[in-house]
Formats: structure tokens, sequence, C-alpha cells
């Protein structure tokens, strides 16, 4: 199984420190968001790993290669010309997602967890879903809804009260995804566009699933004030 980590993004709520560096070369404990995220697929065995760059991107790639990808495999998407968002960066990787023909695993870098992806990779793969969507309970300002069965219906932003789709039980997405490689035959989308636009246009006509893990630690290290708290839950 493949991964992409999504690490071309401005990370404008870190600044200063994206003023100089990419997001994804963010410390914790003295290991990067990238690095430790690396880590955490390797410990699902995942080791083949598609990384996006293009604020910094060549802080990036240098830091890849002097690491020796941590032990894994590391490539590049470059998006050095434009971010495309979650899902014009994915669909641009395609070509390095698509070899083998399996599902493969998508997570932002600035997300930090102790979530047993293996469980939620054996969910997906039980479930035949087109994709599964890592969720927990926590409170956000936006929330994907999901029916009694726990496939996607619906969209809220909870401070417009701006509903897509149906109504149902609400979740706060982790920013990370399993999909199967046929994701890419769906997708008619171009330029810079979310995956959330295309789990919403999808969900009516395919499964896609919750994995909740409100259970376990997961950290959105996209803002300053919480560096200090994934340093006190990642050492």
């Amino acid at each position: 199984m493949k991964a992409m980590i999504l690490a071309a993004g401005l990370g404008t709520r870190l600044k200063p420190f994206t003023e100089q560096h990419p997001k994804a070369l963010l410390p914790i404990n003295g290991k990067s968001l990238l690095q430790r995220n690396i880590i955490y697929l390797q410990q699902a065995g995942i080791t083949d790993v598609v990384v996006n760059v293009h604020h910094f991107a060549s802080q990036i790639i240098d830091t890849i290669n002097h690491n020796n990808g941590w032990g894994s495999y590391v490539t590049i998407s470059d998006e050095t010309n434009e971010v495309l968002e979650t899902g014009g960066g994915l669909l641009k990787a395609a070509p390095l997602l698509k070899e083998g023909n399996e599902a493969f695993v998508l997570m932002n870098a600035d997300i930090l967890t102790d979530m047993d992806l293996q469980a939620m990779i054996a969910q997906h793969q039980q479930s035949q879903a087109l994709a599964t969507l890592a969720v927990t309970n926590r409170t956000s300002s936006r929330n994907l809804l999901f029916d009694e069965n726990h496939y996607l219906c619906g969209w809220r932003n909870n401070n417009t009260g701006e509903l897509k789709g149906k109504s149902g039980q609400a979740k706060a997405f982790s920013g990370i995804h399993i999909l199967e490689p046929n994701i890419f035959d769906e997708i008619t989308e171009t330029g810079k566009f979310s995956m959330i636009d295309v789990y919403m246009r999808l969900c009516t006509t395919q499964k896609i699933n919750a994995y909740d893990h409100s259970h376990t630690h997961l950290i959105d290290v996209g803002k300053p004030e919480s560096i200090a708290i994934a340093e006190s839950l990642f050492s």
C-alpha cells in the first residue's frame, strides 16, 4: 500500500515560522511533522510515500534527501507553480499512486495522531467503500454528516449554518482518507479543488465510509497554540 502526505500548503496560521519554512518541517519535540508522519505510516507497514510540495519546496526535498526519507521510499509531486488543494494535489499525483492498483492513504502533513491506521485500513477493506474518512466527535467549525449506516450524506458549516446534502450525525474530519484507486475515474474536477467537494458530489451514488477514532489522540498542528499541545502528546 502507498500513501500521500499533503505538504504543499502555505501554513499561514503558523506565521512567523512559515515565513521562512514550510509547515511540514515544523519541529515537534525535535522531529518535524513530515518525519513524524512518515514514521507513523511505517508503523502501519507503509514505506512507499508521495509528498506534494509548493511552499519552500526545496527545503522539503533537501530534508527528505538528507535523511534518506527516514527509511521510506519518498517520491515528490511538484506543485511549485500552483498549490492545488487536497483534490487537485491528489489528481496531479495520480500517476504516482495508481501503480499497483490498490487502495492508498491520503493524509495532511499537519495532523498528528496515534490512531490505529491498520484498523482503519481493515475497516475500509471490509466495507468495500470507495473512500473511508477518519473522524472524531470533537468540536469543529465544520462537520461531515453521516447516515445511520455511517456513510457520508452531508456537510455543514457550523458558523454560517450552510448545509450541503442531507442532515445526519455530525463528525469532525481528521484529515486522513483511505481511497480506492478508481477514485481517479470519478474525479471530474480540474485545477484547484477540495476532496470534500468531490465526496459531496459522489456520496449520493458511492459508499464513503466513516472511521470513528474518538478514543485516540489527534491534534491539528495548524496554529501556534497547537504546538504546545502536540508536544505534550507526542514525545
